[in-house]
């Protein structure tokens, strides 16, 4: 499943639900649970590949990271 219409604020919101926490923030928001490091395009609409890629890196399937949108 693609997620269209999702901002980079929106995304961190949904990460941090799963345990992220911001590590820095510039033209891209690191952030990490302390095994696993993601980075966040800071755009007001994700690429949904970009999007789909960041979900598979944190560990989490479509239904999990559209269940913490």
């Amino acid at each position: 499943m693609l997620f269209t219409d999702v901002s980079s604020d929106r995304a961190v919101k949904a990460f941090g639900k799963a345990g992220f926490k911001i590590i820095s923030r510039g033209k891209h928001i690191g952030m990490s649970d302390g095994t696993r490091r993601l980075t966040i395009p800071g755009h007001k609409r994700l690429n949904p590949y970009t999007l789909k890629a960041i979900t598979k890196d944190a560990g989490l399937t479509d239904e999990e990271f559209r269940k913490l949108l």
